[in-house]
């Protein structure tokens, strides 16, 4: 037996590594949810060539979504600085092969982050005749990952997730929500499965698990980021739970909303973009304004980022008369989470 098998737990597709104590998962209110490819490593699995680079690229050459490193420090340290414990409880997902388990876990040290635990596709069996197309197929995969974390948080937690548009995360975290929540039937749930190419293996698994689990939704917020640049308004049939976001800056500016991390950590991904990545200044402002369009940031929010913004030098004076005030009385007409989704027709 492999060694890495020696270490993990295995449930069909789904193989899952914990680095938590015991009892640890339990005891935390709140859990960050990352899937790991094109979300926080730049990395391309949904193709066999993609798989391939993925296996033979060594860990320090595995390069980062912009800004998102700085991000997880940055949170990890705000984490702490609200309450929280001296760690972030913080899962990845990622369709690559648990084979990579070691050279994923050198990244993320590299990057100083130190999750709870991470998931992993069993995908070097698809690699042969008559399997192919479960390398692209994440939905069951994914799903059942995340039914099986469910099972191991807290009754109450709060899970706040990362996605991106090219793998239909923002289907998955909705569908799982949808699960945990039972807003859909058995039945419809189990034909919707069908219809996204879910095995019927992955089915029984996925309602073995909710059968398992506490009647209540607990996703907060859905990040997808746009990878392959979807139009942000695709994402409006979820509610406005789920935010398509086109950088991180953007998710740095959402999240200091929620008031998880300080205006210095947004600086500092703004900072590292920059400097390292070749955003230029009017490109991270264009993004901010672009939030105030689609009325993600209320009126106090914004003023304060705003006067921010301005004093660290970041866009000068220019923006700031532009911008619309939003109140809660312009997007709480919205739903923040859609009673009804259609999953089944993808019109992008």
């Amino acid at each position: 037996m492999a060694e890495w098998q020696d270490r993990a737990e295995m449930n069909g597709d789904v193989v899952f590594f914990g680095y938590a104590p015991p009892g640890l998962e339990k005891s935390t209110p709140e859990v960050f949810v990352w899937d790991l490819d094109k979300t926080y490593l730049d990395t391309t699995i949904d193709s066999l060539r993609g798989l391939l680079q993925t296996i033979l690229e060594r860990a320090f050459n595995k390069k980062n979504i912009p800004g998102t490193d700085t991000l997880l420090r940055g949170l990890s340290v705000d984490f702490k600085a609200r309450g929280g414990p001296d760690f972030l409880p913080i899962y990845f997902i990622t369709a690559s092969p648990p084979q990579l388990e070691e050279r994923i876990n050198d990244k993320l040290r590299i990057d100083n982050i130190r999750p709870l635990g991470c998931f992993y596709k069993d995908n070097l069996q698809n690699l042969k005749p008559g399997r192919f197309w479960r390398l692209t197929k994440q939905v069951g995969y994914k799903l059942q990952a995340l039914m099986q974390l469910r099972m191991n948080l807290n009754e109450n937690v709060r899970q706040i997730c990362w996605g991106d548009d090219s793998e239909s995360d923002a289907i998955i975290y909705n569908l799982y929500s949808d699960i945990c929540a039972r807003r859909v039937s058995t039945n419809d749930l189990r034909y919707i499965l069908e219809k996204l190419h879910v095995t019927g293996e992955q089915v029984d698994v996925i309602l073995q698990h909710q059968s398992q689990v506490p009647a209540n939704d607990p996703v907060e917020r859905i990040y997808i980021n746009l990878a392959t640049d979807t139009d942000p308004e695709y994402y409006l049939k979820f509610g406005r739970r789920t935010l398509a976001t086109s950088n991180t800056f953007q998710v740095a500016i959402d999240l200091f909303q929620s008031e998880r991390i300080s205006l210095e950590t947004v600086f500092s991904v703004a900072e590292d973009m920059i400097y390292n990545y070749y955003f230029t200044q009017e490109e991270l402002m264009r993004s901010f304004e672009d939030l105030f369009r689609r009325n993600v940031i209320l009126e106090a929010k914004g003023e304060e980022l705003k006067a921010f913004f301005v004093s660290k030098g970041l866009g000068g004076q220019s923006f700031s008369s532009t911008l619309p005030p939003v109140t809660a009385d312009t997007v709480f007409h919205e739903p923040w989470v859609e009673e009804r989704v259609d999953y089944l027709h993808d019109y992008r």
